[in-house]
């Protein structure tokens, strides 16, 4: 077997990554809606963060996974998880729960591929051509229009908005940092790090803001193991392999596909329906992507 016949099946592999990723992360917000009518957010993550702390730190320890090998690197992990699951989850979980539809939160945050594309030159040397400029616009355009049918702005809706935003900027900052400084961390172990490290700020902030009270209904159980099975541990440790063999500004991109699967599985699982603008916006959505990661 020659060395490119071998090479094959391991590029169709690593070709199902971003697919299985944006799937998984999509059905964050549907998990959200399952379990935040029973627990208060902060609460709700802070028993998710030590639940998959737990799972993660087993497996480690049992895989005999590396740790960082200076308390420098711990530190760098740590932010980095800080941010992407701190300020992210957490301003996500905030703002749904005062009330802002998911599906506007989704439209926030997905301004992540945009920001990112400006900040990836002067951070990490990063240059993008017309064409990745050309699929990013074209991609949050077809965000914009499969949202647009779904939400309407609201009065009251400010703090959920502020929320959202500090969630876009942790998401991209957690990103960007975690690319910079820590990008060859071990998968296992990085996790178990930067997941210790947000299952304390949340629970701080749960103790402080919070009655810390939880309805343990089935609907509850429920989103609280997937998030913390398909998201915490399947979804994420994906985006860490992304984020370690690609470019910033292409692990960006995945998220624009994220409102779009998002309001695909909302239609299957809730019936919600899917307007002709939001059937257009999830082929441009698409296009966009494509123009952005294809090779050049």
């Amino acid at each position: 077997m020659t060395d490119a016949s071998a090479s094959r099946p391991a590029d169709r592999a690593g070709g199902l990554v971003p697919v299985a990723f944006v799937l998984l992360w999509s059905t964050g917000f549907i998990g959200a809606k399952f379990g935040l009518p029973y627990a208060e957010p902060m609460t709700f993550l802070a028993v998710r963060m030590v639940i998959v702390t737990a799972l993660l730190g087993l497996a480690a320890v049992v895989m005999r996974a590396p740790w960082p090998a200076s308390w420098a690197m711990a530190g760098h992990i740590a932010v980095a998880g800080l941010l992407v699951h701190g300020v992210y989850l957490g301003g996500v979980f905030a703002a749904i729960a005062s009330g802002l539809p998911a599906g506007m939160s989704a439209l926030v945050v997905g301004l992540q591929p945009i920001l990112t594309a400006v900040l990836v030159g002067p951070l990490l040397g990063e240059r993008l051509g017309r064409r990745q400029w050309a699929g990013l616009v074209l991609g949050f355009a077809g965000v914009v229009l499969v949202v647009w049918e779904k939400t309407t702005l609201r009065e009251g809706m400010g703090p959920g908005l502020l929320l959202s935003v500090l969630a876009l900027v942790g998401i991209t900052a957690g990103t960007l940092y975690q690319k910079r400084f820590c990008a060859g961390l071990d998968l296992r172990t990085g996790a178990t790090i930067q997941y210790a490290a947000s299952a304390v700020a949340f629970a701080t902030l749960a103790v402080l803001l919070e009655e810390r009270t939880i309805a343990w209904t089935g609907e509850f159980v429920f989103a609280l193991a997937w998030l913390c099975l398909a998201l915490s541990v399947g979804a994420v440790l994906l985006l860490f392999a992304l984020i370690r063999r690609g470019s910033a500004s292409g692990v960006a991109s995945l998220f624009y596909l994220v409102p779009t699967v998002t309001a695909a599985v909302a239609f299957l699982m809730f019936g919600e329906a899917l307007g002709g603008l939001a059937l257009v916006g999830m082929g441009l959505t698409a296009a966009g992507v494509a123009l952005v990661v294809a090779p050049k």
